[in-house]
């Protein structure tokens, strides 16, 4: 099988590299020529324009699985749409807002072409761990495209096909905003520890505690629990968490058919107030989650 994984960031490039070690045919192409160098040098092929990739399959049918920022993917698709053969594939694996998938599907038919969307988590450990993928858009190129899906999510990850257009993307966004709530909860905790009436209680040990077999023991508070063991005051961290728009995708929706997510929009609450200079030990937690699991940087976006 034969696919182009165009961006290669953080995850994009892990997705080329646990392919190609499975014997996919990958062509890396990414905007800037460095990154393309950093494929080859492991054996890929090398494409530095869009042109490059198209000619790479050499009358295979084109399958290219985007990686790239949610505010960049109209474009991306408009000029991929113009120089790809009809019945190609293309794959938006990014945050992209549901609603926007659903027309850019159409768009991408009406060109003679398919658009899936796969919403991946995984972070920067999927290439190590598996990714978790949530995939909408036509069913029978799921089937086309499974085989792709089960290599990445070796060895612990999974892969799970939701529905029609924008499917995908709409099961991720959820996920985005229960991560929210989830990583708000965990850091707002572990201040009541350092801030509350006792001011002497080790945070790494209740950590500790709590990642055996305790109700709340997760992959969220082990991550926190090695960031603290690393940087137990947050030093250096300055407290101003970014929101990356799935969240706020969710919100919109919940308000639209009148479902209360509360703890998920008191965690976005907290992300705009610390943009405004409301931070805190909880904020440069949830800066180091974010880093934590996804390489997000520290300090800034």
């Amino acid at each position: 099988m034969k696919i182009a994984i165009s961006g290669l960031g953080k995850m994009g490039a892990q997705i080329a590299k646990k392919l190609y070690e499975s014997s996919v045919d990958v062509i890396a192409h990414n905007r800037s020529k460095e990154k393309v160098d950093e494929m080859v040098a492991l054996g890929m092929k090398g494409a530095y324009s869009k042109n490059e990739v198209i000619d790479s399959f050499n009358g295979d049918r084109v399958m290219i699985w985007m990686m790239v920022p949610a505010d960049v993917v109209d474009s991306e698709i408009e000029e991929w749409i113009k120089i790809i053969p009809k019945n190609s594939i293309l794959i938006d694996g990014g945050n992209s807002d549901y609603r926007l998938t659903k027309k850019r599907a159409i768009l991408v038919s009406e060109n003679g072409s398919v658009l899936m969307d796969v919403g991946t988590s995984g972070g920067i450990w999927g290439y190590e761990n598996g990714f978790s993928m949530m995939t909408g858009g036509d069913s029978s190129i799921f089937e086309i495209i499974k085989p792709i899906l089960q290599i990445l999510e070796k060895p612990n990850g999974a892969h799970e096909y939701f529905g029609e257009a924008g499917s995908g993307h709409y099961v991720k966004m959820t996920h985005n905003a229960i991560e929210y709530g989830m990583m708000e909860s965990i850091a707002e905790g572990y201040r009541l520890l350092k801030e509350g009436p006792y001011k002497n209680i080790d945070l790494i040990k209740a950590g500790e505690v709590w990642q055996h077999r305790s109700v709340i023991t997760s992959w969220l508070n082990e991550l926190t629990l090695n960031a603290l063991k690393e940087n137990v005051k947050a030093e250096g961290v300055d407290g101003v968490v970014v929101e990356s728009g799935e969240t706020r995708f969710a919100l919109e929706t919940a308000k639209e058919f009148n479902i209360e997510t509360p703890s998920i929009q008191a965690s976005f609450d907290v992300r705009l107030a610390s943009q405004k200079g409301n931070v805190n030990f909880t904020t440069k937690l949830l800066c180091l989650m974010r880093n934590a699991f996804g390489g997000h940087k520290i300090n800034g976006k």
